[in-house]
């Protein structure tokens, strides 16, 4: 089951777990290994040339390849002996190294981007298919950051980071082993100084960093304390709380006073250490080696001192980056962690595995029916359920909120299986039904309607996607809605706005309905489809469902009880259990809960 994993977790299983789920990525560039295996071919030879880059800038600084300079057996093979010849020769890298890194950069791009679109689109497809109790246990913001800032940082480190750690591994491991041929003394003191230097800079850096980030934390609190004051301005000022209000806003910015001021004096400390240790490294080494070029029979010959030193600035930079590049090969590595989480998590076509695709006509069943939501199994949210609905009959369920009647709503579309008993199906049982012919045969016209960003046309198609433009006007008719679309400029192709912004209450009802309509159901679900309108806009809306009603089973979740008087079967829900069962005259002469409820509502009206 996916989990998203804290950051200690991360620490603590990145060595192991983490890094074997990572390596599930290189299965979705299996397609591409060609592409793959020819740009790392490329990044090699384009390392491995860039290591003569200070080598023969070194000897052409120096001006000379007399018999004294040690990399002259190591450059006879390319005849240079001219300061002209090893300008030539750098040239030649140069136009080398750029035909190389174009080929490297062009095959990891396309070869990452192949990779990607595959892994979106499966991951898409994983989570489109959670069963329901996916969605209540995971936060749906968290689930997208995964298929986008996590695969953002996937992307750049496949295309760059990977690549460029690689090459200054070869700059550094190749760097150290020219530097030993050139002059093993000098190599040694390099590497007892630069190194050490860097690291140390690196530790005080993250050290620096983090106090950077506590300002800003507390940089954000205070921005939290100045909204919430002025936004609530009105408590503020009814409960005389300014002075405390004052009070908690300055000790916040007295502590990012105290966080800013200690990170002003660590960085000036770093930066005086960096100017110190660096060039003073920096100048010790060059110290050494021009001591070396001196004398009648000098250690090193000038050109090798400044290949020498070309080395040195080279690994410099490249011990300098490697540790940021290691901490992001780390994020992608828990990147990649939390998306093959997704992926490998069941989604509903294998808990589901029901084959069947009988006819379905709207006779449904529940027998026994127990049930308990998989997060909370011991809150036992139904019992005992038991009654049989026949083809187009119409059944409301009524009663207090959180008694169970949307739970009922839900176990009809297969969202969750239940605890135990079983649900019918014109005698077969819902287990053994395939799920998407099922929900092919149900529809529901929920309480909040979700309106996708799109045409009020692309909505009402979402119940039919292939339907014609005159089934979407004869269905948007027969909802009611026709009225309103056509006062629209554009009519269908009207925008609804995010989440259908731009309509009312009403209108994204009968938007909803006339969806319905075009899809046809067998099996009609209203969940307190009206409870949240006005009266002109429930009249309207009534009218529609009563439209959509005809010839199907529907099932009611009501909490107008005015709207349900001619259902065939009344169930009266309460903690779980239904307490009463009849038609409407039946309950009122029983004169028990659904008649206090009735006459609960008639007085209020």
């Amino acid at each position: 089951m996916f989990r998203p994993n804290n950051k200690k977790e991360k620490r603590e299983k990145l060595s192991k777990e983490s890094v074997q789920k990572a390596k599930r990525i290189f299965s979705y560039m299996r397609p591409y290994r060609g592409q793959f295996i020819l740009g790392w071919i490329f990044l090699v030879l384009s390392s491995l040339i860039g290591l003569l880059f200070p080598l023969l800038l070194g000897q052409l600084l120096g001006g000379e390849t007399g018999d004294d300079s040690s990399m002259k057996g190591m450059l006879s093979f390319l005849t240079l002996d001219t300061v002209n010849s090893f300008a030539f020769a750098l040239f030649i890298i140069f136009a080398l190294q750029s035909v190389f890194s174009f080929f490297r950069v062009v095959l990891f791009t396309n070869v990452t981007e192949n990779t990607l679109r595959d892994i979106r689109k499966n991951a898409f497809e994983r989570l489109i298919y959670m069963p329901m109790d996916f969605f209540n246990k995971n936060k749906v913001g968290e689930l997208t950051s995964r298929i986008s800032s996590d695969i953002t940082q996937i992307q750049a480190t496949l295309q760059t980071t990977i690549a460029e750690f690689f090459r200054q591994l070869v700059i550094i491991i190749g760097g150290i082993a020219f530097l030993a041929f050139i002059s093993l003394k000098l190599a040694l003191i390099m590497l007892g100084t630069l190194p050490v230097i860097i690291v140390i800079a690196i530790v005080f850096g993250k050290f620096i960093k983090k106090l950077s980030k506590a300002a800003q934390d507390e940089a954000a609190a205070s921005n939290v304390v100045l909204e919430e004051s002025l936004m609530g301005i009105s408590n503020v000022k009814s409960f005389t709380n300014e002075s405390f209000m004052l009070g908690k806003y300055s000790t916040i910015i007295n502590n990012i006073r105290a966080l800013t001021i200690k990170s002003g004096l660590w960085r000036g400390i770093f930066i005086s250490f960096i100017i110190f240790t660096m060039f003073g490294a920096m100048v010790f080494i060059i110290w050494q080696g021009l001591l070396m070029t001196q004398g009648v029979n000098p250690e090193l010959a000038r050109g090798d001192f400044f290949s020498f030193v070309m080395f040195t600035v080279m690994m410099a930079a490249s011990f300098s980056s490697l540790p940021d590049m290691y901490a992001n090969i780390q994020k992608a590595i828990g990147s990649t962690e939390n998306l093959m989480n997704i992926i490998s998590t069941e989604n509903e076509n294998e808990l589901h595995t029901g084959k069947e695709k009988p006819e379905i006509t709207g006779e449904v069943l529940f027998n026994g029916i127990n049930f308990s939501y998989p997060q909370r199994m011991d809150v036992q949210v139904l019992s005992d359920i038991n009654f049989s609905v026949k083809e187009n009959q119409t059944i409301a369920l009524v009663g207090a909120s959180g008694g169970g009647k949307s739970t009922i709503a839900s176990l009809l579309l297969n969202y969750y299986g239940a605890t135990k008993g079983d649900i019918q199906f014109n005698g077969v049982n819902i287990s053994e039904i395939e799920t998407n012919h099922l929900r092919s045969h149900l529809a529901i016209v929920p309480q909040e309607v979700i309106l996708f960003a799109g045409t009020i046309k692309e909505n009402i198609c979402f119940g039919k996607i292939d339907a014609t433009d005159e089934e979407v006007i004869d269905a948007a008719r027969k909802a009611n809605a026709l009225g309103f679309i056509d006062s629209f400029p554009e009519k269908l192709e009207t925008e609804v706005g995010d989440r259908g912004i731009q309509l009312s209450g009403g209108q994204k009802q009968r938007i909803a309905i006339a969806r319905a309509i075009l899809k046809d159901p067998k099996i009609l679900i209203l969940d307190e489809a009206t409870s949240a309108l006005d009266s002109e806009s429930e009249k309207e809306v009534q009218n529609a469902l009563s439209t959509l009603m005809e010839g199907r089973t529907s099932f009611v979740i009501a909490h107008r009880l005015s709207t349900i008087k001619k259902a065939d079967k009344i169930l009266v829900i309460e903690n779980g259990q239904i307490i009463e069962e009849g038609k409407h005259d039946q309950l009122i002469d029983l004169n028990g809960t659904y008649s206090n409820l009735v006459h609960l509502q008639e007085v209020k009206s």
